[in-house]
């Protein structure tokens, strides 16, 4: 049966720094409240990054905007990434990810203010699919969204369009190999090199989508010192055996909403996993949008917040 949308009221938000630990790892996050009074604990919110991304960036716009609807949300640093603890730095460690959606979650659960009862996740790129992953195999989790969905592990083998030629991502084995015989021998293993130099070089090596995480990334519209523009070389072959739509069949019955862009190239991971739910299950596009326009332009982001709220309001209710 479909669903009414429920619009929630908006109201100021006030943010603080927090600290949890993840498997052994501190992980540093924003954990935003709304000022409004509640009649007693809130629903809250897990908000995950892009790859390379960092808290500052979209996940924190994302978690303030559903925290001015009326939820308690957490945006955090992955493992390894931005102000949370790890080495090797820059690591992308699919597992690790998801574990630390699991421990976001622990740490909500034990605030006074929330209700550990009404907790959803957020993914965004490549946390979506991490957000995924969490939600198969956490059963406290009520709710999941992502928006603009990824899966590194696909989007590394098969490239953002899905039709890569496989020597591509057997060079970057032989590569995360060698570097691991360097790490052995005392030598520096280098680090893999995430953007090009120029926006030029961008588009030229990934088109629109290269363009896109070009500007958004490497330009004063997105940037962030601390956020990746370069992973550890471990991360090639970590993703290479990690598939985070396994759990996807293990979400339902609870409910799960992706958002895409109408344009973006990544949409076929969205695709698939939506195809491999099997509770309610929602695929919506944004009309004119590519991957990374959902980061942060506006016209793209407000619809997109408004069908979160809507789901999230509808689907954390008491009860």
């Amino acid at each position: 049966m479909a669903r009414t949308a429920v619009r929630t009221v908006r109201t100021a938000c006030d943010v603080r720094t927090v600290r949890f630990d993840s498997a052994g790892i501190t992980l540093v996050g924003h954990l935003y409240t709304p000022q409004a009074p509640a009649p007693g604990p809130r629903p809250a919110l897990v908000v995950g990054h892009p790859g390379t991304g960092v808290k500052e960036q979209t996940s924190g716009t994302y978690a303030r905007l559903l925290a001015e609807r009326g939820f308690v949300t957490l945006a955090f640093d992955a493992a390894h990434q931005g102000e949370s603890g790890g080495l090797p730095r820059g690591l992308e460690d699919p597992a690790q990810r998801v574990e630390d959606f699991k421990a976001a979650v622990s740490y909500l659960s034990a605030l006074d203010e929330v209700d550990a009862g009404r907790i959803g996740l957020l993914g965004i790129c490549a946390s979506g699919s991490y957000a995924l992953a969490a939600t198969g195999t956490d059963r406290r989790v009520r709710a999941v969204a992502a928006v603009s969905t990824a899966e590194p592990a696909r989007q590394f083998r098969l490239g953002a369009d899905g039709t890569q030629d496989p020597a591509v991502f057997e060079a970057l084995l032989d590569a995360a190999a060698a570097a691991r015989g360097a790490a052995a021998r005392g030598e520096d293993p280098g680090a893999l090199p995430v953007f090009p130099e120029t926006a030029e070089q961008a588009h030229a090596l990934g088109g629109r989508h290269g363009a896109e995480g070009f500007a958004y990334y490497c330009t004063p519209r997105g940037e962030h010192e601390r956020s990746a523009k370069t992973l550890a070389w471990e991360s090639v072959d970590r993703m290479a055996l990690h598939d985070a739509f396994l759990a996807v069949p293990l979400i339902g019955p609870r409910p799960v909403l992706q958002i895409i862009g109408e344009h973006a190239v990544t949409a076929w991971m969205a695709v698939e996993a939506h195809q491999r739910a099997t509770g309610p299950k929602e695929l919506h596009r944004i009309a004119g949008a590519g991957h990374v326009d959902l980061y942060d332009k506006e016209e793209y982001v407000a619809p997109a917040v408004d069908k979160l709220a809507d789901f999230y309001t509808a689907h954390l209710a008491t009860g």
